[in-house]
């Protein structure tokens, strides 16, 4: 029976389907991870998005054949490293796009609508701050979508569903019915940005001070994708000067966020705490999912090939 690497709690239905295949060995985050690995021999690794698997952890495991996220991005692992290694990566690509969809459009929704404080201030007992209330609609809105991939199309859909109108930026665009236009264009014509790419080199920090000055003043930006995409600093700026009118996400550039974290606490901001992927559908989907293909690989058996990273996508 094969050993696998178990760096984080994972659905209790995948869970299982491991345990019934292969002998797993916990390391929770907490734990010493590399005294751990020392003591056994694995073929596999598995993760979610904390659990880190680096050049270091596969060192202490020569015998990997595998490492797995639960999950769809992959900056948490060195793919570089493990495909220089002949160590198939396996992800759980689009498993989460229908989920980030609802979560982007319901972070947009609630932001417009004003609906968190609204709610807020009827717990509170206080009715009559309805005739305070300011907000506004989707209907009639242009979109800016950064990254028109699985997520960023679904997006598209649900915006029309809603009445607006959609445009989008994307380093490779895609065949589509939206307009393509270059990024500062989108910037400066949308009501609404949200930002749908990978966190990688090349997009870390791709929004910053220049950006946020492209905006409208009352312009919001939505990010469901990397917190690292978005400069803290810059934005913080922004939204001080109110160069936009808000910002909503559901991810920060170090989670969990220190404590009274500016972004966190500003008055124009709402943050939920990366939970976009986490409904009960969707979790469970992607851990069954990359179980099973973890499972095939460690069985001499092929894999679902989307499941597989591509190492020539590092070139």
């Amino acid at each position: 029976m094969k050993t696998v690497l178990l760096l984080e709690t994972i659905d209790v239905e995948a869970d299982i389907l491991l345990r019934e295949n292969c002998k797993v060995i916990e390391a929770f985050p907490g734990s010493d991870v590399i005294s751990i690995a020392q003591k056994s021999s694995f073929q596999a690794i598995i993760t979610r998005g904390k659990g880190k698997v680096n050049r270091e952890l596969m060192n202490t495991c020569p015998d990997l054949v595998t490492v797995a996220r639960c999950g769809v991005g992959l900056d948490n692992v060195d793919v570089a490293e493990a495909s220089s290694r002949n160590i198939r990566v396996i992800n759980a690509p689009g498993s989460n796009s229908d989920t980030i969809a609802e979560h982007t459009l319901t972070l947009m929704l609630m932001s417009l609508r004003n609906v968190w404080k609204s709610a807020e201030r009827v717990k509170a007992g206080d009715w009559a701050w309805r005739n305070h209330y300011s907000g506004d609609e989707l209907r009639g809105k242009t979109l800016g979508i950064l990254g028109m991939g699985n997520i960023g199309q679904r997006v598209a859909r649900l915006a029309v569903a809603f009445g607006m109108s959609v445009i989008y930026w994307d380093k490779f665009p895609v065949q589509s019915t939206f307009k393509s236009f270059s990024m500062e264009e989108v910037l400066r014509r949308a009501d609404i940005v949200t930002i749908h790419v990978p966190l990688l080199d090349g997009t870390e920090n791709l929004i910053g001070k220049k950006e946020l000055s492209l905006m409208q003043p009352h312009a919001f930006l939505i990010n469901a994708a990397r917190g690292a995409i978005v400069d803290e600093e810059a934005l913080i700026e922004a939204l001080n000067q109110d160069v936009i009118a808000g910002f909503a996400a559901d991810v920060l550039a170090n989670e969990p966020p220190a404590e009274h974290h500016p972004l966190v606490n500003h008055p124009k901001t709402l943050i939920t705490p990366h939970t976009g992927s986490l409904t009960k559908t969707t979790y469970r989907e992607m851990c069954v999912y990359t179980v099973e293909n973890v499972i095939a690989v460690l069985s001499g058996k092929n894999p679902d090939p989307q499941s597989v990273f591509n190492k020539d996508s590092l070139v």
